[in-house]
């Protein structure tokens, strides 16, 4: 049997249709934000699509054909690696900030945000690490204190830039891969214990972190401040209503959502495809996760699983974050749509993952 045809083929079918549905809601958001004469439009799209787009399919491809267990051996280089390079977001000249964050490195004419392979790096970290600890998984001290060692690293760099929401999806994509691999609930319920105390300590410090938690507790606070871009979004997903007002037909991209490619994309969508069309991409992404963690049951050996569930977590996990946000119902976070937001990098790392999960679903029972 071909190796192209031992991929799982209702998840490939799925990833492209959101890859290619995602396409389509980037090229109307754009649209929106060329009309409202935006100056580097043209760079973000070619960023976005060649980075993103281009090199992401390349990874893709070569993800299915390489044996997910060589991650295992490499794993932790992988890992370090990806912690030296969102480190250098703090070279002088090569790191660079925007949007209060120094998230993102320039080479050549190309910015490249480190964090995204980072979020591969610690699934295949934790995967390699419960696959050889399987049999301590339940001891506290092997459980609890190796998902923490892994944290360390990425919270450091991450708090430091700061970039909480990246900080939450891997320490969510990494706990379900410990969680898979068998560590106790008590232990689960200690780890969230210890992210509400950083995040209350933090606050202390970091006062943005209390503006987002109070608009998401009073969403009409500082409706021309803090509060605008939930309320300008909201009102653009109500105003789609049960079908929506036609593909490329939104109003709100051209006049006051705020970031319409980025962060507020669904807004966009919503707008435009109405409540069945953002039914529709949120059940994609939930039968992305299901048929994600189908791969990992099937698999032949421990590790493949939890790297399963762990890309299918991180992947999908970014989905609902940044729905959830756009409706009000989690806090802002800067976090992507999957397959759809803008960002070259994000992109690029969202296929490679899925190439890898997709390498997976090659060596099943």
């Amino acid at each position: 049997m071909s190796a192209r045809s031992r991929v799982d083929k209702p998840l490939l079918i799925l990833v492209a249709m959101l890859v290619l549905g995602g396409c389509l809601i980037f090229a109307s958001a754009a649209f929106g934000l060329l009309a409202r004469g935006a100056t580097n439009i043209t760079s973000v799209v070619f960023n976005h699509l060649a980075l993103g787009l281009g090199g992401g399919l390349v990874a893709l491809y070569c993800g299915i054909h390489i044996d997910a267990r060589l991650w295992r051996r490499y794993a932790p280089y992988v890992f370090c690696a990806a912690l030296v390079a969102t480190a250098a977001v703090f070279i002088p000249h090569l790191g660079f900030e925007h949007g209060g964050g120094k998230r993102w490195i320039a080479i050549h004419g190309f910015t490249l945000q480190p964090s995204e392979g980072l979020k591969i790096a610690s699934v295949l970290m934790a995967a390699a690490y419960c696959a050889g600890m399987r049999e301590r998984m339940r001891d506290t001290r092997w459980g609890l204190g190796g998902l923490l060692a892994i944290l360390i690293g990425p919270g450091i760099l991450l708090l430091f830039q700061p970039d909480i929401g990246t900080l939450g999806v891997i320490t969510i994509a990494v706990g379900s891969v410990f969680f898979a691999a068998g560590i106790p609930w008590r232990d689960i319920g200690i780890l969230c214990v210890i992210a509400l105390l950083a995040i209350g300590g933090l606050s202390l410090y970091k006062p943005y972190i209390v503006d987002r938690i109070t608009i998401f507790l009073h969403p009409s606070t500082a409706p021309r401040a803090e509060g605008y871009q939930i309320r300008q979004s909201l009102i653009a997903i109500g105003s789609g209503g049960m079908f929506g007002r036609g593909f490329g037909q939104g109003v709100q991209k051209f006049t006051y959502l705020p970031e319409p490619m980025g962060d507020s994309i669904f807004a966009v969508a919503a707008e435009e495809l109405g409540f069945m069309g953002g039914v529709i991409i949120i059940l994609a992404f939930l039968f992305f996760a299901l048929r994600g963690f189908s791969v990992g049951a099937g698999t032949a050996d421990v590790f493949s699983g939890l790297v399963a569930v762990g890309i299918s977590s991180y992947l999908v996990c970014e989905a609902f974050v940044n729905i959830g946000a756009m409706l009000g119902v989690v806090p802002l976070t800067g976090i992507p749509l999957t397959f759809v937001s803008q960002g070259g990098t994000a992109m690029l790392a969202s296929l490679a993952s899925t190439g890898i999960l997709l390498g997976v679903s090659r060596g099943r029972r």
